[in-house]
């Protein structure tokens, strides 16, 4: 199984003019930093809950279908939250794709995770190609960066303000400089666990 982004985030869900007036910065001179240190905290906060923030597009590449259950064959998500499942691909043995019809499968968005169930005689059982032979094309993510829920805006401003003011990963002869407990509370309602 291999994931692939496909088209990144349109906006960041903490704007550049936000993390400076939290950083009470009033200059433009470290505007790629602010930038940069906004990016490396949603991709923080996004593994930390294992979830995407604002809607962005990836790849699942299977090299063939998962073992059968009771109805068809499952594929579970790997990111969540699932906006939509946009296209699902098969390769037969020269590479050539055939794009299912939506009614070969059911997306299931609201589960955790998300899942596609491959309807019994809809797909092929096993695709043509020796590996690689499966793309799922979907779209996950809260929305726009605006639905992106507060506490979460709100670790990835602390977070931003954490790694500005503390550029170093630890202090010489002294601790580590961890990241804030309050990250942990308030990104705990939306980790993603696995039971």
């Amino acid at each position: 199984m291999t994931l692939t982004l496909v088209t990144p985030p349109a906006a960041e869900p903490l704007s550049r003019a936000d993390a400076k007036a939290f950083l009470r910065l009033e200059h433009d001179d470290e505007d790629t930093l602010v930038d940069t240190l906004i990016a490396a905290a949603r991709l923080h906060v996004e593994a930390a809950i294992r979830r995407v923030l604002v809607s962005q597009t990836w790849r699942l590449t299977l090299d063939g279908w998962p073992p059968p259950s009771p109805g068809g064959r499952i594929v579970e998500m790997p990111l969540s939250p699932v906006i939509s499942v946009d296209t699902v691909t098969v390769y037969d043995a020269e590479a050539v794709p055939a794009v299912l019809a939506d009614t070969a499968y059911v997306a299931d968005l609201s589960s955790w995770p998300a899942r596609i169930l491959m309807r019994e005689g809809t797909a092929p059982v096993a695709p043509g190609a020796p590996i690689a032979g499966i793309e799922v094309v979907f779209t996950a993510g809260y929305g726009e960066a605006s639905d992106v829920p507060a506490p979460i805006v709100q670790a990835i401003r602390l977070l931003v303000a954490h790694w500005y003011e503390i550029r170093e990963p630890v202090a010489f002869g002294g601790p580590a400089n961890p990241v804030p407990d309050t990250l942990a509370a308030l990104l705990a309602p939306y980790r993603a666990v696995s039971l």
